[in-house]
């Protein structure tokens, strides 16, 4: 395969710093519309269930929300590359608000569900192109600072979304969290449309590996690929995420969902193959950086899944923690990331892209690797140190390799480029929560015998003094033991992400020259 030129194409020139700060915020208020509506519904649960009813099928407005949102990133990017990013985001904008409003009015659940998936539809506009769009305003020096603000805000919204859902939901009413998205992303959609110029590009001829820009009268849509790829994703993700939890693994519907995605996926390879402009070329995965990175970053959604999920049921259920508490514990991680991240340039312009994220995941293997070995019950501040031990290995991870992988593909690739890495990690987060969920649930039959549940364990848990102190302490600790597994299984994946490192990314990512004085 011939790796990309050295030769800095298609980019144009930055925009002056003072134009680009309105950018910036306006990128920051997008990634926090789309993060924090990820988180911002959980506990305000209960209220929406009380007027609205549907507990049988509340669970949607996540995975609604989820499905949405991973199976347009593809389509996203492929659109931002075709197009433009300023339109796609606009339009991303556009009908993230336009779901807000609906959600606010939704009259029963299903209409709230169905709401959701729209607000989904344009959340998967907002974190591709914002990540995007942020690579083409800085030249890679600067770019892990934009990426640390991202990030910051990201982890800032993981931790304040549960808290304001409760917020509003305890004392305005649960309506109120969907219309603050309306102030907030009208001012993001203004700073966008005021001070977001692109740069002068060819917007279509441009092939892979071609030097030649032939302008072409009508651009040419892969609307068969569309579909293939958002039913295909459809079909997988909902298998996956309510596999085990709405029906069992092995019944008609979690088989029958599989292997609908199993031939669609082949229906979608075909057509892809034949595709004038596929949505997800063929390129991105014969090219070893892109593979490689891909793969990486659908390990490290495989392995969040243990500390963002199942750490909070252990900090409650085995320390004895309140939510608030438990929080605080995961929390840690986010502190530490973005710091990580922000300073994670000085490491790989010295050891390179690859280097520097094998190295964090190094440390981050041996950090889920420690978690089994803490005491019982231990004190909360073990896994809190633990968590910001984590933070920090997979600040080192992340931000290199998006940064990196960015960086080796011209402006006409990097929308298609992003959105397969943020593809592959969101994937890897729904596999995550179906093979750790089946993972704890094994743990507990074998430990207390019948059916294990975690869910329903963790809230028998909940109020201990209505327990006998002997089957309160057995279930701590089954509890524990499950947990336990579930960070050997993430330390596992860590493990395949280090594999992909070192057997397909290159020693040196290609860069395309920007005025850096090396390759990486």
């Amino acid at each position: 395969m011939t790796e990309p030129s050295t030769t800095r194409t298609g980019t144009g020139p930055a925009p002056a710093p003072d134009r680009r700060r309105p950018v910036v915020a306006a990128l920051m208020l997008g990634m926090g519309l789309a993060a924090i509506d990820g988180t911002i519904v959980s506990t305000a649960v209960p209220q929406i269930v009380g007027d609205l009813g549907g507990l049988s099928v509340f669970s949607w407005l996540f995975s609604g929300y989820l499905l949405a949102v991973t199976v347009t990133l593809p389509v996203y990017g492929k659109l931002s590359d075709t197009f433009g990013r300023k339109p796609v985001l606009v339009a991303g904008v556009v009908l993230f608000l336009v779901g807000s409003l609906l959600c606010a009015a939704a009259w029963d659940m299903a209409s709230l569900i169905a709401f959701r998936v729209v607000q989904g539809l344009g959340g998967g506009a907002l974190q591709g192109t914002v990540q995007t769009i942020a690579a083409d305003l800085y030249p890679l020096k600067e770019r892990p600072k934009i990426q640390a603000k991202l990030s910051s805000v990201w982890a800032a919204s993981a931790v304040a979304g549960p808290a304001a859902g409760g917020l509003l939901a305890g004392y305005a009413d649960w309506r109120w969290i969907f219309l603050i998205n309306l102030p907030v992303g009208l001012v993001a959609l203004w700073l966008i449309c005021r001070y977001l110029v692109e740069p002068g590009r060819a917007r279509a001829g441009v092939r892979a590996g071609s030097r030649k820009t032939e302008p072409r009268a009508r651009v040419r849509i892969d609307w068969a690929g569309a579909l293939c790829v958002f039913a295909t994703g459809a079909l997988l993700l909902t298998a996956l995420v309510q596999g085990g939890v709405a029906w069992p693994w092995l019944s008609a519907p979690s088989l029958g969902l599989l292997g609908g995605a199993a031939a669609l996926g082949a229906v979608t390879v075909a057509v892809e193959r034949r595709a004038a402009e596929p949505i997800i070329p063929g390129w991105v995965w014969r090219r070893r950086t892109i593979a490689a990175v891909n793969l990486a970053l659908g390990a490290l959604g495989l392995l969040m899944v243990a500390p963002t999920v199942f750490l909070p049921t252990y900090a409650q259920s085995v320390l004895g923690l309140g939510p608030i508490a438990a929080g605080f514990v995961l929390s840690v991680m986010t502190l530490s990331w973005p710091v990580s991240a922000a300073l994670s340039n000085r490491v790989y312009t010295r050891i390179g892209f690859r280097l520097t994220a094998i190295l964090g995941m190094s440390g981050a293997l041996l950090v889920l690797l420690a978690f089994p070995l803490l005491p019982f019950p231990g004190e909360p501040w073990q896994p809190a140190l633990l968590m910001l031990l984590l933070g920090a290995a997979l600040g080192l991870f992340q931000l290199p390799l998006i940064v990196g992988v960015q960086s080796t593909v011209p402006y006409e690739e990097r929308g298609t480029t992003t959105a397969s890495v943020l593809f592959c990690r969101q994937v890897g987060q729904s596999v995550g929560a179906a093979v750790f969920g089946a993972v704890a649930n094994g743990v507990l039959a074998a430990r207390l015998g019948g059916d294990g549940d975690l869910d329903a364990l963790a809230r028998s848990l909940d109020s201990p003094e209505s327990l006998p102190p002997a089957t309160t302490d057995t279930l701590r600790r089954a509890v524990d033991a499950a947990v336990d597994y579930v960070f050997v299984g993430a330390a596992g994946a860590a493990a395949l992400a280090l594999l992909a490192l070192l057997t397909l990314a290159p020693r040196r990512f290609p860069v395309l020259g920007e005025g850096t004085g090396r390759e990486d």
